[in-house]
């Protein structure tokens, strides 16, 4: 019997897949090849997770592979009418991202509250000028998202002593429900965005979304850049509605040199890197493989999405 054909939507550099020799008929595939590959292909790794090819290849002729795995946490530049209505199973890489958004977060939120911004700029000009810092204990933050992402930045919060109010799509036990947002961030000192990105969160961020804030609040978007209406944010900080923002995700990545967001006054910018530590390709290879075996031995998947939500429910989630 023929081994399974596993396709791989390839990026530099490539995943490591050696365990996977005699097991798999590993094929690679750009964005000018996929669609022509697709109908031989049992099992697709999307690890060029940045890539728009799956959901425009998708709809063309032929079978399609009864897996899909992204090698990223969002799924939402895949999915296209036609996969959602197929029976491939999509799976994300859940686990490996984590820990490192919400250090990156706790870290803004240390950098933000302590002004440490002004701190480099002062000692590039030689400029030593007293100031005085913000109290991180006994802040208030609104993380929006209460998915693992969400869940681990309130751990790390509250081990900062910030009173944090987790807010999801439904209420239950711990968790506010959307319904709750504004009333909540119109109190919060810290506003975090780590939601997928939903029809529910498309743009959830605006003006009106804006103009709820503490002129003391500041914003920090590590979820999915089209949550923001980003023609708002800049004039919201413009306006000085609020205190600051940090932006780790775009609507459009990466960002241009002519984009007006470089030079916002108050809005700190990454490059897309908040889930990014050293050896992070390698763990969602380890991670692929060991979702390959299990497939391939007939095994339940973990990381399963439900691809009408656009996310992997959570286990306290009823369906």
């Amino acid at each position: 019997m023929p081994d399974p054909v596993l396709l791989v939507l390839d990026a530099e550099p490539s995943p490591r897949l050696g365990r996977l020799t005699g097991r798999a008929d590993v094929r690679y595939a750009n964005a000018a090849t996929l669609a022509g590959l697709l109908p031989a292909a049992d099992a697709l790794l999307v690890w060029d997770f940045a890539s728009d090819a799956v959901r425009e290849a998708w709809p063309g002729p032929g079978r399609r592979p009864r897996w899909v795995h992204t090698a990223s946490a969002g799924v939402d530049r895949l999915l296209c009418p036609e996969l959602v209505a197929s029976d491939t199973v999509l799976t994300n890489a859940r686990g490996i991202f984590e820990r490192p958004i919400a250090e990156y977060v706790a870290g803004l939120v240390l950098a933000m509250a302590k002004d440490l911004p002004t701190t480099l700029a002062l000692q590039r000009e030689r400029r030593w000028r007293h100031r005085e810092g913000q109290q991180v204990a006994g802040a208030r933050a609104v993380v929006v998202g209460a998915g693992p992402v969400g869940r681990e930045i309130t751990r790390l919060l509250h081990g900062l002593g910030v009173t944090v109010a987790l807010v999801g799509r439904t209420a239950r036990r711990t968790i506010h429900g959307a319904a709750d947002l504004d009333r909540l961030a119109a109190r919060a000192d810290w506003v975090i965005g780590a939601a997928p990105l939903t029809e529910s969160t498309r743009s959830l961020f605006d003006s009106r979304f804006f103009g709820l804030l503490q002129p003391s609040a500041r914003f920090i978007n590590v979820g999915r850049g089209a949550s923001v209406v980003q023609a708002d944010l800049v004039d919201a900080l413009h306006r000085r509605w609020f205190a600051g923002a940090a932006l780790d995700v775009f609507e459009d990545e990466p960002l241009g040199p002519d984009s007006p967001l470089w030079d916002v006054p108050g809005l700190l910018i990454s490059p897309h890197l908040s889930g990014d530590t050293v050896g992070w390709r390698d763990r969602l290879s380890e991670q692929f493989v060991a979702m390959y075996e299990r497939w391939a031995s007939g095994e339940p998947l973990p990381n399963v999405v439900d691809k009408r939500r656009g996310y992997v429910p959570s286990s306290d989630l009823d369906a």
